[in-house]
This record gives structure tokens, C-alpha cells and sequence, in this order.
């Protein structure tokens, strides 16, 4: 039975992957008056006084939203919120299994951004976090940034979770051959959600401490390179010429890639071959991460020259998997309460995952997927860094 069947039947066997369950045994009538009434009032007294205690007295500190409109489901497009359901719930269970963290699926028959931010905001007080999932750009972008003085952190995991572990095996691949940072050069297939987040990180746009800016650095859609000679350039992409292509270099994609360092894909299946990673500069990085199939299979990339070559996929060496960074960013910040993700935090995000690999190299850039212990180092430096950028409602635990 291949996997997309067997997934079929899991999820009808159970209805579902997730169920809710109590910390509290309710066997007896003392046990049923401090779950409920009439001991419950103290707590809720309690909180009316100070509602900073609810992320001592309730769920809300240990709790994140997992909230999508259906519109962007994976590689599927839009399917609406009741299909996106399955992809929430798995990710409410990646956060339980990675880092401990109860997430609720949340779907949302909207697709006005005003309904979706208004709605968001009156869920709020429930959670400790908000993880945006699977909403389409450009709409993305602006909910995202609407709902960053709620009072919890809030994040696009597309954007920003495959920025943070995509610049982590960029630093660990640069590593492997010998080059840094500063001086490379890279090229961006794709303009959504993922490639402008990586390509912001890359150019330091979103600031931050941590940050080294890349030498140069390209983002191209299915009309090549974007640069200023373009008139089709929606305000997202417009937007991107504040940071990438600063010497208006015009092309295809295949233009850009000649003489490149770092190839990252967040685009379309096969959409380069051997030829191209030939092209580019020596020991080549290709991270391709399009799903289900990559931009070109690590095979070809290594017959082309690539020195280092990653892929979004669990059958190949180097996964570039989202796992490693959601549940470590909403851990550290739900810790010490933050108020909203920094870029300070994204970074410390950035340094810790590339740092649980001690020695990388060709086919080891990145922590395997299933290291529990990634979460909660993650966790230690994103918490560490909320306190640095003054975001941190809770003091730091030993």
C-alpha cells in the first residue's frame, strides 16, 4: 500500500490524528469540584486580578493556534478549510511530539484578510502563540503583519520556519566547502511566501544582531531574474529590489545561475538539469526543496558538479524540513511569554539548529528530522534571545 492510501486509511481508522485529554481525573466529587465548580472560581478570580496568570493557570502557556483558510494547502492549491484540516492536525501533532506543545487546528471559512485578522484576534486570548498556515500570497503577508501587536507571537510558518532551517543548511553547507557568507553568491528559484522570506534573511532586510548579509542575492519567478527592467512586478515583488539584485542583472534562470554559489529552490519540479549546477561556481550548494518532487534530483545536481545537495524530502541525505524550527521557536517563546517573534529570535534559531550538527558535512548539514533534542535547544536560544530583545513577559528558567 503506498503512503498517500495508507494515510487514507490511518486518518479514516481514527477520524483524525488528534483527540483532547485531561490532566485531571474527575473520579470522585472532590476531584469533580476543583476541576470545575465551585473550586474553579478561585482561579478565575485569580486571573480577573492579574490576566497575566493565565499563562500560569490555564493552557494558554503551553498552547499554539495552528490557523489556515484552505487556500494554500502544501502542493494541492485551494481546496478550502474543511480540507485543510488534515494538515493542521498533523501539525498540531508535530508540535506535541517535537516540543511539547498542545496545538489546536483551527480553519476558517474566510478569505478577507479583514475577517481573517479580526477573527484571530478574538481567539487570542486562548493561545500562547499563533502558527499561520497554508494561506495563499499575498494575503499571507499582510495578515501576518497586521497580527504583531496582539500580544503573542505570531508566525507564517511557510515563510518563515523554511527561511530559518534553509539558512541553517546554507551555513552548514558553506562550511563543508570552505566558503563563507560574505562573498557568496545565491540564487532564489521561486517568489512566494518561502523565497521572500529566505531571500530577506539573506540580505539581512529583516535587521537583527546575528545577521551577515550574503555577497549577492537573486530571486527569479517562472519570468526570470526580478529586477527593476520588470513591469509585471506585483508590490510583493517589487518589494524585493530593496534587498536582492543590486546590480540589475536581467535573464532567465538559467542566467542567473551561472557562476553562483548557493541554488535554492521553492519553486516547481524540474526545472534545472546537470547543465545548469555546471554552471555555477566550484563546489556548488543546491538546496532544491520544491514538493513532492525537487527542482532537480540530487543525482543530477551531483552529476553536474554540486558539491553539497539537499531537497525537502525524507529519501534523501540533507532534509530541509520545517520540523527542525516550528517547535523549538514556539517553545522558547511560550517559555517566557514572548510577545512576538524578532528577528533576533529567528537568527538565534538559525545559529542553534546549524549548531546541533558539531561536524557537517556533504550528507549531513542539518540535525536529522527526528532529533527530539533540536526543539529544545532551539527553544533555549530563541528563549534567551526574547529576553535580549525585550519581549519576554516570563524570566528566564534555569
Amino acid at each position: 500500500m503506498d503512503v498517500y492510501e495508507e494515510s487514507l486509511r490511518i486518518h479514516e481508522l481514527h477520524r483524525g490524528k488528534l483527540e483532547v485529554r485531561s490532566l485531571l481525573r474527575v473520579d470522585s466529587p472532590r476531584n469533580l469540584s476543583l476541576a470545575y465548580t465551585p473550586g474553579v472560581a478561585r482561579p478565575c478570580e485569580v486571573i480577573g486580578e492579574d490576566v497575566s496568570k493565565a499563562w500560569s493557570l490555564t493552557m494558554k502557556g503551553r498552547t499554539v493556534a495552528v490557523v489556515s483558510d484552505g487556500s494554500a494547502i502544501l502542493g494541492l492549491g485551494d481546496l478550502g478549510p474543511e480540507a485543510a484540516l488534515p494538515v493542521m492536525e498533523g501539525k498540531a501533532v508535530l508540535f506535541k511530539e517535537f516540543g511539547g506543545i498542545d496545538a489546536f487546528p483551527i480553519v476558517l471559512d474566510a478569505r478577507d484578510p479583514d475577517a481573517i485578522v479580526e477573527t484571530v484576534k478574538r481567539i487570542a486570548p486562548t493561545f500562547g502563540g499563533i502558527n499561520l498556515e497554508d494561506i495563499s500570497a499575498p494575503r499571507c503577508f499582510e495578515i501576518e503583519d497586521r497580527l504583531q501587536d496582539i500580544g503573542i507571537p505570531v508566525l507564517h510558518d511557510d515563510q518563515h520556519g523554511t527561511a530559518i532551517v534553509c539558512l541553517a543548511a546554507v551555513q552548514n553547507a558553506l562550511r563543508v566547502v570552505g566558503k563563507a557568507l560574505v562573498g557568496s553568491r545565491v540564487v532564489i528559484s521561486g517568489a512566494g511566501a518561502a523565497g521572500r522570506a529566505i531571500a530577506r534573511l539573506l540580505s539581512c532586510a529583516d535587521g537583527g544582531d546575528r545577521c551577515i548579509p550574503v555577497g549577492e542575492v537573486l530571486v527569479c519567478d517562472s519570468r526570470g531574474i526580478i529586477g527593476p527592467h520588470r513591469d509585471d512586478l506585483d508590490p510583493v515583488k517589487a518589494q524585493l529590489l530593496e534587498h536582492t539584485n543590486r546590480r540589475h542583472l536581467r535573464g532567465t534562470l538559467k542566467d542567473a545561475m551561472q557562476g553562483a554559489d548557493v541554488f535554492i529552490g521553492v519553486s516547481r519540479s524540474r526545472l534545472i538539469d546537470r547543465r545548469d549546477v555546471a554552471s555555477m561556481a566550484k563546489d556548488a550548494i543546491v538546496l532544491a526543496m520544491a514538493n513532492p518532487e525537487p527542482e532537480i534530483l540530487p543525482d543530477e545536481a551531483l552529476a553536474g558538479g554540486a558539491a553539497v545537495v539537499g531537497t525537502g524530502r525524507s529519501d534523501f541525505p540533507n532534509q530541509v524540513n520545517n520540523v527542525l524550527a516550528f517547535p523549538g521557536l514556539f517553545r522558547g517563546a511560550l517559555e517566557v511569554g514572548a510577545t512576538r517573534f524578532t528577528p533576533g529570535m529567528k537568527f538565534a534559531a538559525i545559529d542553534a539548529i546549524a549548531g546541533c550538527v558539531v561536524e557537517p558535512g556533504p550528507k549531513r548539514i542539518l540535525p536529522p528530522a527526528f532529533d527530539r533534542s533540536v526543539a529544545f535547544v532551539v527553544g533555549d536560544a530563541v528563549a534567551r534571545a526574547a529576553h535580549a530583545d525585550g519581549v519576554a513577559r516570563i524570566p528566564l528558567k534555569d
